[in-house]
């Protein structure tokens, strides 16, 4: 992993993709890096198109503002691909994970991405199956996980154990590894 990996997370209000941040950043303070996460939004409402953001690094991070060309792009809602421009900025080696049940190769031919990588994991699929609800934010999280190698799945684990009840801390954390496992890439 290099020094400085950022992350941006694209989703609707109420999706949880502050939440997944949040997660991402408290397991990599498990493995010892330095981490910034952050949401943007301003008067939206439940379902409005939000970002959030995570930073993870090495070394402490002094950079104080968006992120404008992340290196890794998830996105919570496939609906989200019609209105909004999530692979702007990209890293020229960055890697978009999306929820679609789509496989990668038929999804490329819909997102121009030059050459970035791109993965796909069946979220909503995978969340609704285990919690009965379609909530992908922690799916998302073990999708990113196998597709960057930015973060282990037990430092997830120990993040989410901190965040939740015991119950539903368990079940999510069988939500990332089923995502973890589910993703696919070309």
């Amino acid at each position: 992993m290099a020094s400085l990996q950022e992350i941006r997370w694209h989703g609707r209000g109420g999706q949880g993709a502050w939440t997944a941040s949040e997660l991402l950043a408290k397991a990599a303070i498990q493995e010892g890096k330095y981490i910034q996460s952050f949401p943007e939004f301003g008067p939206e409402r439940m379902g409005a198109p939000m970002r959030a953001f995570t930073r993870i690094s090495d070394e402490p991070i002094n950079l104080h503002c968006s992120i404008y060309t992340p290196d890794i792009v998830a996105v919570l809602d496939p609906t989200l691909l019609k209105t909004v421009s999530v692979a702007d900025g990209l890293a020229e080696d960055g890697i978009l994970v999306i929820n679609t049940r789509e496989t990668p190769v038929k999804l490329r031919k819909q997102i121009n991405l030059n050459g970035r990588k791109l993965w796909t994991v069946p979220a909503t699929d995978i969340a609704a199956k285990i919690l009965g609800k379609p909530i992908t934010n922690t799916a998302m999280l073990g999708a990113v996980a196998r597709a960057s190698g930015v973060i282990g799945l037990k430092s997830l684990g120990k993040a989410v154990r901190k965040r939740f009840s015991v119950k539903l801390a368990e079940k999510n954390i069988e939500v990332i590894r089923g995502a973890y496992k589910e993703a696919k890439s070309e």
